[in-house]
């Protein structure tokens, strides 16, 4: 699980924009791909640009922790998707929550990197994976099936 200072001593690596952009990408490549089953309306980010999905899904082994699967069709966006489920995954509701996601953006300094609108689908982003966990925990763990991932 990656912490926020592990994040930004990443990102700090890179003496430039250039090699954070391309840490970025390179994050984005090794997201793992997303079940095309997966990719329906609930789990869309409409108000992003690109076109985004995430999912929340419960861990297996410790039904309280919640995991992120999301895919992106565009090559930063898709990076910085797989920096946020790096981070909010394998937490629970109330750690999601608590997570200062904003604190982690000024620290890497995106908003002063990226464009406004992608700024727009960054925070969507972020809106959507919290919104599917909040979903996600709704649901009795008694009833649940087991994942199609499994």
């Amino acid at each position: 699980m990656s912490e926020i200072e592990e994040i930004v001593e990443n990102f700090e690596f890179f003496d430039d924009w250039d090699g954070r952009y391309q840490y970025l990408i390179e994050l984005g490549e090794a997201l793992p791909a997303m079940p095309d089953v997966l990719k329906v309306e609930e789990n869309w980010v409409k108000p992003c640009m690109s076109t985004v999905h995430v999912s929340a899904h419960r861990d297996e082994d410790n039904p309280a922790l919640i995991y992120f699967i999301g895919d992106c069709d565009t090559a930063i966006i898709k990076g910085v998707l797989a920096l946020l489920i790096d981070l909010l995954s394998h937490r629970t509701l109330s750690e999601i929550h608590e997570l200062d996601v904003d604190a982690l953006f000024t620290r890497l300094k995106l908003q002063e990197h990226l464009s406004p609108s992608r700024h727009v689908g960054i925070y969507a982003i972020v809106e959507k994976m919290i919104e599917r966990a909040e979903a996600l925990s709704k649901v009795e763990t008694s009833k649940l099936e087991p994942t199609i991932l499994s």
